[in-house]
């Protein structure tokens, strides 16, 4: 096979003057210059890139964008540029800090019944949006279903979120982990919590497989690892990325407690103590008492029920009878109760902060 090697054309309007300012201002090297008598052409490489100077070539100025890990250092620190040539050349963060929005607080309902649109996103899932208005962009909730299972053409990548939650809810799916040795099975009622930036790759899910995934902020970036390989050798269950643990939590067996909310019971995650309460995961059914109205101070409190039934009052709201698949946000301070659950009933609450306060009654 034949060797292939790619260039990026910038035209230029001085190549004498945009020599200096790529190789001595930017750091690129130069390859190649031609002809030799009056310059025309200039081929150089550096960061990744391989560029030709072309003063011959048509169309407008390029834009070219440098990501340094210390940007300062880089042109003096100027992080807009415009070359002698015409080229704009931005420099920018190579890893920027990542923000999370305000949270635009509000009441919200999301009906499976309503018919929502299956979207199809990455490796050829369907996305069905739980919070439509994400909440300013603070959160974002999807029922993810592969209908047909099988291998899922899925690489090895990795996601820039500040929480990540991933709860089967039907089926089964095999992924693995950076550091978490061979494939593990996520089955029903189980879930993962995913570090930031920790590597992964699905690799099978069986017919009908859906899952609850919920990534803070909603706006994320995900990477493809061209080279780190599946399952790594070492088997660390005990490293952080960035102070949060990976968590396979399994249903069965699990022990159940008394929930916040009178009336009900609850399974811990174990995702608050692993995540430094970060968030907190809890799967909720229907225990001894009376359901009673509340309010509480999280900062986002969504819920999604997998199972039965139950009636969601609000202050200054209609009623709302929630079925399987349908989800829900309650915004702090404001009184709710869950009323009428059926014997069945199994929802599933996600809350960030892990710790917050729940006040009942009045």
């Amino acid at each position: 096979m034949s060797e292939i090697r790619a260039e990026i054309v910038l035209p230029t309007e001085s190549l004498r003057q945009d020599l200096p300012f790529f190789t001595r201002t930017l750091g690129f090297r130069l390859d190649m210059i031609y002809p030799a008598d009056n310059p025309a052409v200039a081929v150089l490489s550096g960061h990744g890139l391989r560029l030709r100077l072309d003063q011959d070539a048509s169309g407008t100025p390029g834009h070219l964008r440098l990501h340094a890990a210390a940007p300062d250092t880089v042109a003096g620190g100027k992080r807009d540029l415009t070359s002698p040539g015409g080229t704009r050349v931005t420099i920018d963060e190579l890893n920027p800090p990542l923000v999370l929005p305000a949270t635009e607080h509000a009441f919200v309902v999301r009906r499976l019944a309503d018919q929502a649109p299956w979207v199809i996103g990455r490796a050829g899932m369907q996305y069905r949006d739980l919070i439509p208005s994400r909440l300013g962009g603070a959160v974002i909730a999807s029922h993810i279903r592969i209908p047909d299972g099988g291998p899922v053409p899925d690489m090895v990548h990795f996601h820039k979120v500040g929480f990540q939650l991933i709860f089967c809810y039907r089926g089964w799916v095999d992924v693995v982990y950076e550091d978490q040795g061979g494939p593990i099975r996520l089955a029903a009622g189980d879930c993962f919590i995913q570090p930031p930036e920790i590597r992964h790759r699905v690799l099978e899910a069986s017919d009908g497989i859906e899952v609850i995934e919920i990534g803070v902020p909603a706006e994320h970036v995900t990477e493809i690892d061209h080279e780190m390989v599946l399952p790594t050798a070492r088997l660390r269950p005990e490293r952080e990325w960035q102070g949060q643990r990976f968590v396979h939590n399994v249903a069965r067996g699990a022990d159940w407690m008394p929930f916040r909310l009178p009336g009900y019971i609850c399974r811990d995650t174990t995702i608050s103590a692993n995540t430094k309460d970060v968030a907190g995961v809890q799967v909720v059914r229907k225990g001894q008492g009376r359901p009673a109205w509340a309010r509480h101070d999280a900062d986002i409190l969504f819920g999604f029920v997998m199972e039965g039934g139950m009636t969601l009052e609000g202050e200054g709201k209609e009623p709302f009878r929630l079925s399987p698949g349908d989800a829900f946000v309650i915004p702090p301070g404001m009184r709710t109760r869950w009323a009428d659950p059926s014997d069945d009933v199994e929802v599933l609450e996600v809350a960030l902060p892990g710790r917050f306060a729940t006040e009942t009654g009045g």
